[in-house]
């Protein structure tokens, strides 16, 4: 009898399960870190957390920091993805997107609330850390990227008007960077009103669009961050 193919199913089995088990770790470290800083966070509080032995956590992460670098490529991953990966709607889609491109870059929930904070950790922790610094700078790349996409999408289809695509997602780095500060510290439900109708004051006109700021309404998930 061929063993070929029982085998070929256990190795599968057993990287979906190590898979799963990262997925958990990356998890419980976004969630530790945000919770309590990166300096005071210790192996051992991760491990607890996400239901797993110290050397288990310490095969799939050597270090603190690498599951620090880690834990936060995996956040941006996957912060906001139930809003902007939705199906827009048939009118306005590309203005809708680029609502969700905002709503995603700000605390606005509890899981965005938490990345936003790993953010201000990899601020601190970039100013004096190298690979921290290698990490922020492709995080912010590949977030510039992300939404000089999506304006570059509208203005394809037509729906935005001319512009210095790259000035303009800076500028909305730079908002939604000082405006979800504020949210974080504020105590007003109406901070995350207040905040997304100052950013798309500054950035509609910019795209030649007078619509309101687009509400959130998804469908059904069909796609993800690149």
């Amino acid at each position: 009898m061929s063993t070929t193919a029982p085998a070929a199913g256990r190795r599968g089995s057993n990287e979906e399960r190590a898979e799963q088990t990262r997925r958990a770790i990356l998890l419980a470290a976004c969630d530790t870190i945000a919770e309590v800083g990166f300096e005071k966070v210790r192996m051992r509080m991760v491990a607890e957390r996400a239901g797993v032995s110290s050397a288990l956590l310490h095969y799939h992460f050597e270090t603190r920091e690498k599951l620090f670098l880690e834990a936060l490529a995996f956040s941006y991953e996957h912060a906001g993805v139930e809003g902007y990966a939705a199906e827009p709607p048939d009118e306005l889609p590309h203005t809708w997107q680029l609502g969700r491109v905002v709503d995603a870059c700000l605390p606005i929930d509890t899981e965005l609330r938490r990345d936003f904070l790993l953010w201000q950790e990899l601020h601190l922790r970039a100013v004096r850390d190298a690979d921290s610094l290698g990490v922020a700078r492709d995080l912010y790349g590949n977030l510039r990227e992300w939404i000089a996409g999506v304006v570059r999408d509208g203005q394809a289809a037509g729906e935005f008007g001319a512009c210095d695509v790259g000035r303009l997602a800076d500028l909305v780095i730079a908002l939604t960077n000082g405006f979800g500060t504020r949210i974080l510290l504020g105590s007003s439900p109406s901070d995350v009103a207040d905040a997304r109708d100052q950013i798309w004051s500054v950035v509609a006109p910019q795209l030649g669009l007078t619509t309101p700021f687009p509400p959130g309404s998804p469908k059904v998930p069909t796609d993800h961050r690149g």
